[in-house]
């Protein structure tokens, strides 16, 4: 289990269990589960890098306690 923070600068940060070989798809369900808002409006980036649903974290070399960015769509 990993543990993966998300912050959208608005004041919301969401601290998310997961494991490494979850698909950011995933992880967003995860969030919209937190938050209250619908999973396929969140947007999750690290920089100007967008993550695509279908791609596991591991893939992307999310790790434990790392940061990424929460937009809305």
């Amino acid at each position: 289990m990993i543990e993966i923070t998300c912050n959208d600068r608005l004041g919301k940060k969401v601290r998310i269990k997961c494991n490494a070989d979850d698909t950011i798809g995933d992880l967003k369900k995860l969030i919209a589960a937190q938050t209250g808002t619908h999973w396929e409006k969140i947007v999750l980036k690290k920089w100007y890098t967008i993550y695509k649903d279908h791609i596991t974290l591991e893939d992307y070399e999310i790790h434990d306690g790392m940061n990424l960015e929460l937009y809305y769509q």
